[in-house]
């Protein structure tokens, strides 16, 4: 478990896949009181993705469990502290234009302890951050090639299906 963090919750039944071989990442999808999800827009400098919008998250590190890595993400990449796992959202692939090969993530669903409208952006990899609800999902899909749109369809699902934070 990342060094500081408080033991979280993993609620009852939620799926956590066991990785195989290959690159893996984890992604967080947070709400707030209004069940609006938070999305932070990527560095336009960085290789993957530049200037896109983006969920929490980032690559599994050796020897590290794939909800031990969601937590460190949640931390570095806000300030904010992995409360609770309440849904397995999914496991895909993607690909990157880095000739890294392609990726398997896992997304879920949580909540996390800490002030939602000041995270602690790491102003390198993330220069903006924004809640997005059902009449804003649009602007997910800014700066991503056409088809390319899984954080769009992935927030879609979670505000479109009535998940609220508890």
């Amino acid at each position: 478990m990342y060094a500081d963090q408080p033991p979280f919750t993993v609620d009852d039944g939620v799926e956590v896949p066991t990785p195989a071989a290959g690159l893996w990442t984890v992604g967080a999808v947070v709400l707030n009181r209004r069940g609006e999800a938070f999305a932070q827009r990527r560095a336009a400098d960085r290789l993957l993705f530049p200037g896109a919008w983006d969920i929490v998250g980032g690559h599994v590190e050796d020897g590290e469990s794939l909800l031990d890595a969601l937590a460190r993400e949640v931390r570095e990449e806000t300030g904010w502290t992995l409360r609770r796992v309440r849904r397995h959202l999914g496991t895909g692939t993607w690909v990157g234009d880095d000739g890294l090969g392609p990726r398997h993530e896992a997304d879920f669903l949580v909540e996390v302890d800490g002030d939602l409208d000041r995270p602690r952006l790491e102003p390198s990899e993330h220069t903006a951050c924004g809640w997005f609800g059902p009449d804003d999902l649009h602007r997910l899909k800014e700066n991503c090639p056409p088809g390319q749109f899984l954080v769009h369809d992935l927030v879609a699902r979670v505000v479109g299906g009535g998940a609220r934070r508890s």
